[in-house]
């Protein structure tokens, strides 16, 4: 009854810049809990980062300092700003929300460092 859309995957070069974005629509909540999730091939998908309808932040110890979560309430959207970006965050990267104890996932969006 959420659906999400992620968009802002690529292909960047190590020590390079993307900003990813994930819009929401359907019956969203005022309280609720978004999130950016990384799963590479044969991998489990690991937290990057979240942030609450209160706007606290949450950040894997791996791309803190150098990832930034935010949102705007009134496009329903979360963003992701990445710097810095290293060779070991490649992977498919997936928008999450959070209401009432029910998961919704996006389609996820590849981000691949490489030079």
């Amino acid at each position: 009854q959420v659906q999400l859309v992620e968009s802002g995957g690529g292909l960047v070069q190590p020590g390079g810049s993307l900003r990813l974005s994930c819009a929401a629509s359907g019956r969203l909540s005022s309280f609720n809990t978004m999130g950016w999730y990384r799963q590479a091939p044969g991998k489990e998908r690991d937290l990057v980062a979240t942030i609450n309808s209160g706007g606290n932040t949450n950040y894997a110890g791996s791309v803190k300092g150098r990832f930034t979560i935010s949102r705007d309430n009134t496009k329903n959207t979360v963003y992701l700003q990445m710097n810095s970006l290293k060779p070991e965050d490649t992977s498919v990267y997936y928008c999450k929300y959070i209401n009432y104890g029910v998961d919704y996932w996006g389609k996820g969006t590849l981000v691949t460092v490489s030079s």
